[in-house]
């Protein structure tokens, strides 16, 4: 198989996980500490199965990492590019909807 495609395909199937704002959400909160389902759940209002179900899907793809602390599992993010490409992407959404508002002008 073609590496550089097989590549591409990765790349598309990211963007296409990260297409979910609640994931970005949970990215940004994870960003800044190491936290459990449960505290996730309540900065982001939603409940703790659809938190939980975000997690799993980010852990099966390597995005998060947990551990396991008495009841409590807490979650971190795999690897700081993860992070810097969010933070990346929607600093560029930013500079674009901006560059549309001045060509409104």
């Amino acid at each position: 198989m073609d590496t550089k495609k097989e590549l591409y395909r990765i790349q598309a199937d990211f963007c296409k996980f990260l297409a979910h704002p609640k994931r970005i959400e949970i990215l940004t909160l994870l960003g800044g500490e190491e936290m459990c389902v449960e505290d996730i759940a309540s900065k982001v209002e939603v409940p703790v199965p659809n938190i939980s179900q975000h997690l799993a899907m980010m852990r099966d793809r390597g995005i998060v990492e947990g551990r396991r602390e008495g009841a409590h599992i807490y979650y971190r993010i795999s690897h700081p590019k993860i992070l810097q490409t969010c933070t990346l992407m929607k600093e560029l959404m930013i500079e674009l909807k901006q560059k549309q508002l001045e060509q409104l002008k």
